[in-house]
């Protein structure tokens, strides 16, 4: 009589692998509609066709290489010699060109500033940028012209890469003008003008 009570082990593990199956069923459709939608979009799409990998450069090819062709003879020097690194010219004389005069060698500034603003608020940031050809490494100091001179203003910038950026911010009103100097070579940029107020 008492072995009538004991339930079957078989029993209750029958409704978990009902429902262990029916999860499978539904994920088993679900991944077929996914899967079916997408290869749908894909022929929608066009994507994996090979029609558009032909060789013809008038097919809608998001890229077209030309095939190289032979150029002509150069005509001129082929390469470009950098200033100072002509050869020893000789003068009428015979003996050695003393090279330029002084006015001639001095060129202009290499160091090009540019401001992002040309008018702004009091305390707004003005952005400075620039390229300073040569000065890998440099530091720039930001000069202001105030009472007929240039001062020193309390930012500075790295050149990284032959060009550098900074900011500033001011309340003198008017129109003011900002330069930048190497602190170490005492090469000066261009000037800049931003109206203030």
């Amino acid at each position: 009589m008492v072995d009538d009570e004991i339930e079957d082990p078989t029993d209750e593990r029958h409704p978990i692998a009902a429902g262990l199956l029916a999860l499978l069923a539904v994920g088993l459709a679900v991944g077929l509609v996914l899967g079916g939608a997408a290869l749908a979009a894909t022929q929608v799409l066009g994507v994996g066709d090979n029609e558009s990998a032909n060789d013809d450069p008038s097919s809608d090819a998001s890229l077209y290489l030309p095939h190289p062709e032979k150029t002509g003879k150069a005509d001129g020097p082929l390469i470009t010699l950098p200033t100072g690194a002509e050869e020893t010219k000789e003068t009428d004389t015979g003996g050695p060109d003393p090279g330029p005069k002084e006015s001639e060698t001095k060129k202009e500034s290499e160091i090009s500033l540019s401001a992002g603003q040309t008018a702004v608020g009091l305390m707004e940031q003005i952005d400075l940028t620039g390229v300073y050809p040569g000065g890998e490494g440099a530091i720039l100091q930001v000069q202001q012209f105030t009472d007929g001179k240039w001062d020193d203003f309390p930012v500075t910038a790295s050149v990284s890469d032959e060009t550098f950026s900074t900011y500033i911010q001011t309340s003198q009103t008017g129109l003011n003008k900002f330069r930048v100097i190497d602190s170490k070579s005492g090469d000066t940029s261009n000037e800049v003008r931003v109206r203030i107020g």
